[in-house]
């Protein structure tokens, strides 16, 4: 399997595919925890919030389906098994036990922030070396960007709606 990807890739294959399986864990703890927030959040624009929520679910979903394929691509296995996400995952899973909606988007602003790092390392780590690692982290990288970007929009939409609530503009 994938013995071109293998010999084409002029990065250390074992290091690389460790850092892959981080990847692959934090975006399952990361699906997991927009699709728990989106059914749990309560307050300010929660429907909304939950909305995007769900999106970002999917899009964490996708990236752990192309983490997966290029592991395989490599020779190498995802992990396989889900209780040892969290123990593989740099960026950790955080539980909404407090379900209020900036709470929410809080944590995940900390989870999107850790993911953007992975990916710039990946990135780093494969330019001009292995391009189809290269491209499929650039594209998750830019997802996650846009992912830290909305939640702290919305953040921000909460603070200013709360602000002119108690004339504190």
């Amino acid at each position: 399997m994938g013995q071109m990807a293998q010999k084409i890739s002029q990065v250390d294959k074992e290091e690389l595919l460790k850092i892959l399986n981080v990847a692959f864990a934090e975006e399952w703890l990361a699906y997991y925890q927009y699709w728990l927030g989106a059914r749990l959040a309560v307050g300010p624009m929660r429907k909304a919030v939950a909305a995007e929520f769900e999106e970002h679910a999917g899009e964490e979903l996708e990236h752990a389906e192309k983490l997966a394929a290029r592991i395989i691509e490599l020779g190498g296995t995802p992990v396989l098994d889900p209780q040892e996400w969290q123990s593989v995952a740099m960026c950790k899973y955080d539980a909404p036990a407090k379900p209020y909606v900036m709470n929410l988007l809080e944590q995940n602003l900390v989870a999107e922030r850790c993911a953007i790092v992975r990916y710039q390392k990946i990135c780093e780590m494969t330019f001009g070396k292995d391009f189809d690692t290269y491209r499929m982290s650039a594209d998750i990288l830019r997802e996650e960007i846009e992912h830290e970007e909305e939640i702290g929009a919305y953040k921000d939409d909460i603070n200013a709606a709360f602000e002119r609530k108690n004339g504190l503009e």
